[in-house]
Order: structure tokens, then C-alpha cells, then sequence
């Protein structure tokens, strides 16, 4: 045996001393002894593959042991700098939560809480109630339920009112959106015949007229939330088809898709239809999203008249898609807010980071520029400020831009694949940063920069470009 080889310690005794008992006691035995079993064996390997003996084997097999289980133990779910310039970003989790809801997700986490407890009869209650009451005074909706996602909700609320028969659905709303969710595909699981009517960019009401029968459980009205059909285009009006659907005794079910609970035109943003709007123009139900434009946790609403909730809460599938206490406390908390709308911008962060406007977020760029090209060193990039635009994200708002600000972090132009190179290491370190590449740049956006997060930004630059 190698002289190299007989000097390496036993797992045993690296358990033993000082430092691997500190590596046990914070890990725990069984992961300790495998992470310094694995870094024994590299360490051994090396070795007779000719690597110069360590001075000091057991330090060294207690650090790479310690380094990996280090590594290991971060979660894959790492919190990131969001300056792609989309808001509400899919891939990185959409709506940021208020403060309150925060905290009373954490209260709900930490303690036991009246779920499903009356407190004033000692008797069963329904975790739904704690939500019910906010979301009938925000709405105008006789009766409202909620489940896991608005897919979720569509999906309910369909195969309630119409299993087994047909829904009637313009053409031009067969949408697709993001993870191949597509609405018909939805409609089949749900049970319902799909009946489209009309063309892509045009539907009449006598269209719908014509396919109203015997066999019709439903009128489907969807808000093409994440795209937009322009020219020569018509579509029958939501309080139309409510008025269709009284006619012929059978429900109108609109999904609003995000679903606004205030008009975004008094941040200057273009109006959507608000969920109380689209209650108003008479739909027996409407479903909306919580984690988009209402800035909540993920979740599905289904609101409107008392008859159509009832069923739906009568549906056995409801109980596979309910919410969990953590998700109801922060719901709640967060339609709260809703009852303050002039202090929404202060204390709710997707429409705090909305209404910012491009002189303050150019603002906040130039205060960083001088740092960011100190952190930038030697490397041979520079940043700049330059205008851009940001977007809502989520599918809502798809075709609004909203004009904001970023810094540009530009390498040698000589080198084409340096901006995909740098924002990769930008994605990779401590502190991942997620921007976007454009014109030889890597852009970030600083709409969704928070007050506080700008040291974490300068220190993932200069990180990045060690």
C-alpha cells in the first residue's frame, strides 16, 4: 500500500475527532458518515492516481465532506433577483406576498388555527367561510368558494353546471396558456361537450342563438387575458350573454383568467374588467386568479350567485382541490387590503412594483452606476442606463409594455457569446440575478429591484465577473 494511502484516518476516527463530531452534531450521524465516507474515497482515488499526499488527510477529508453536505443541503428553490422586467413571472413564482399575509401565513405555519372549527358553537365549520364574507363584499357576489388555482376553478365550475352536456364557447376564446393548458382539453376532462360557435375573430349573438338546445348545460364566456385579436373583430358582450343565458335557463360561467378586484387605469395601467364588473353584468359565476393582478398566493376564486356556489361546493372534486390553511390566512390578509384601495400601491407589491414610473426606476439606476462599474473592475464591462420596457406578466396586460429603466452590463463587442456567458454566471452565484440578453448586453431591469436589494445586486455583478 502507498505510504499516501496508509496515512488517511477511518471514518470512525474522522467521527471521532473535534470537527466531525461538530459535522454529526449539525447534520446528523448518517449524513456525516456518508459525506466523509464519499470524501475518503475521491481523497483515496486521487492518490493513486498519483495526487501529492495531504499533510494534514483528516482536515481535508472533514472540509470536502463538510463543503458537499453543505451544498446539498441548499434548497433548489432560491430566492432570486427578478429583473427581467416581468412582474408577475411565472417561472419565478408571480406575485411577491404583502407583508401581512406573510405574516399570517407564518402564524398559520408555526400554530394550531380554527381551520374547520367554530369557535362560537364548539361544532365543525368550513375553512371556505373565512374567505367568503371578504370576497362577497369585494365582488358584489352573492356567495363565492375558492380552490387551488383558477385552472382549478374553470375546471369545478364546469364540470358542476354542465358534465355530460354541452357548453357553448366562441372560437376566438379557445385559448392556450402557458404548461399546454389548453381550454378544450379542460372542458373534456371536466365532462362537457365543447360546442364553439362563431369564428376566430368574429362571433355574433346569433351565433350562440343557434347553438342553444336541449343539450346545453352552459354559456362559456373566457377573457382572452393573454393575447389580443385586432381588426375586423366582434364578440358578444358579457351582460349580453348573461341576459342569453337567463333567456334559455342556463348558466353563464366568464372566466376573467387574472381577475382584477380594482381598476389598474388609476396607476396608469390599461384597464381589465373587474371581477365586481363582470359580477354586475349578471354571470351566475366568474372565476379569477389569486397570484397574478390581486397580488396573493396561488389560488382559484369562484364567485357569484348563491344556487351555482352551493352545487359546485357540493361537487365531491372540491375536497381534491381545496387550500390549505397556509394559503387561506395569506389569502385573507391579502384581501384585506383590498377594503384600503388609495394605500394598495403602499402595501402591496405587485402593484407597488406596476406603478413605479420610469423616472424613479431611472433614478434608482444612476444612483447604482457608478457602484456597478466599480464592481465591474477590470473585466472589460460596462454598465450603462438605458430605457426599456417592462410587462405585466401572467398572460395579463400581454400587449401593454409599461416604459421603465436598467442597467446594461455590455462586454467586448468582439466576443458575441460574452452577454449568454455573463448572464449565466449572474444565474449561478451566491445571489442568483436574472436578467434578460438583448443587443449585446446583458439588461436588468430594476422595476422589481426592492429598496434594500441593491448591495446583493452590486455584490452578484462583481461576483460574476471574478
Amino acid at each position: 500500500m502507498e505510504p499516501g494511502l496508509r496515512a488517511l484516518p477511518s471514518v470512525d476516527q474522522l467521527l471521532m475527532a473535534p470537527d466531525g463530531q461538530s459535522l454529526a452534531r449539525h447534520y446528523g450521524k448518517a449524513l456525516a458518515t456518508g459525506a466523509l465516507r464519499a470524501a475518503l474515497a475521491e481523497l483515496r482515488s486521487a492518490i493513486r492516481e498519483g495526487a501529492p499526499a495531504s499533510a494534514a488527510p483528516a482536515a481535508q477529508v472533514i472540509a470536502t465532506a463538510e463543503a458537499n453536505l453543505a451544498a446539498a443541503a441548499l434548497s433548489p428553490l432560491r430566492t432570486v433577483l427578478n429583473l427581467t422586467g416581468t412582474v408577475l413571472h411565472t417561472n419565478l413564482g408571480r406575485a411577491l406576498l404583502a407583508e401581512p399575509a406573510i405574516a399570517a401565513a407564518t402564524e398559520a405555519m408555526r400554530d394550531p388555527i380554527a381551520l374547520e372549527y367554530d369557535l362560537a358553537t364548539g361544532a365543525r365549520g368550513e375553512r371556505d367561510a373565512h374567505l367568503r364574507a371578504l370576497l362577497c363584499e369585494l365582488t358584489g357576489a352573492e356567495d363565492a368558494t375558492v380552490v387551488n388555482n383558477n385552472a382549478a376553478a374553470v375546471l369545478l365550475a364546469l364540470n358542476t353546471l354542465g358534465a355530460g352536456r354541452e357548453a357553448i364557447v366562441s372560437r376566438g376564446e379557445l385559448i392556450e396558456i402557458g404548461g399546454a393548458f389548453r381550454m378544450p382539453d379542460i372542458m373534456a376532462r371536466a365532462g362537457v361537450q365543447l360546442r364553439e360557435v362563431g369564428t376566430t375573430n368574429r362571433t355574433h349573438e346569433r351565433d350562440y342563438r343557434g347553438a342553444l338546445g336541449p343539450q346545453t348545460g352552459l354559456i362559456l364566456k373566457v377573457h382572452t387575458s393573454n393575447y389580443r385579436i385586432q381588426g375586423f373583430t366582434a364578440e358578444v358582450s358579457a351582460p349580453r350573454l348573461a341576459a342569453l343565458a337567463d333567456e334559455a335557463g342556463v348558466p353563464l360561467l366568464n372566466d376573467l383568467g387574472s381577475g382584477s378586484l380594482v381598476d389598474l387605469g388609476r396607476w396608469g395601467l390599461r384597464r381589465e374588467p373587474t371581477v365586481a364588473e363582470a359580477v354586475a353584468e349578471g354571470a351566475h359565476v366568474v372565476t379569477f386568479s389569486g397570484d397574478k393582478l390581486l397580488g396573493g398566493p396561488q389560488a382559484g376564486f369562484i364567485v357569484g350567485r348563491r344556487e351555482a356556489i352551493t352545487a359546485i361546493n357540493r361537487n365531491p372534486m372540491k375536497r381534491a382541490l381545496r387550500l390549505d390553511k397556509i394559503r387561506i390566512a395569506a389569502l385573507y390578509a391579502t384581501l384585506r387590503l383590498y377594503l384600503d384601495p388609495d394605500r394598495l400601491t403602499e402595501r402591496l407589491p405587485v402593484l407597488a412594483m406596476l406603478s413605479r414610473s420610469q423616472a424613479e426606476i431611472a433614478a434608482q439606476a444612476e444612483a447604482l452606476l457608478g457602484r456597478a462599474n466599480d464592481a465591474l473592475g477590470a473585466s472589460g464591462i460596462t454598465a450603462s442606463v438605458i430605457s426599456c420596457d417592462s410587462q405585466v406578466g401572467s398572460g395579463a396586460l400581454p400587449t401593454d409594455l409599461i416604459a421603465s429603466a436598467a442597467l446594461a452590463l455590455a462586454p467586448p463587442s468582439t466576443d458575441g457569446a460574452a452577454p449568454d456567458r455573463l448572464a449565466a454566471r449572474l444565474r449561478s452565484g451566491g445571489q442568483p440575478v436574472i436578467g434578460r440578453v438583448r443587443d449585446g448586453a446583458v439588461i436588468l431591469d430594476l422595476r422589481c429591484l426592492r429598496p434594500g436589494d441593491e448591495p446583493a445586486l452590486l455584490s452578484a455583478i462583481a461576483e460574476a465577473v471574478r
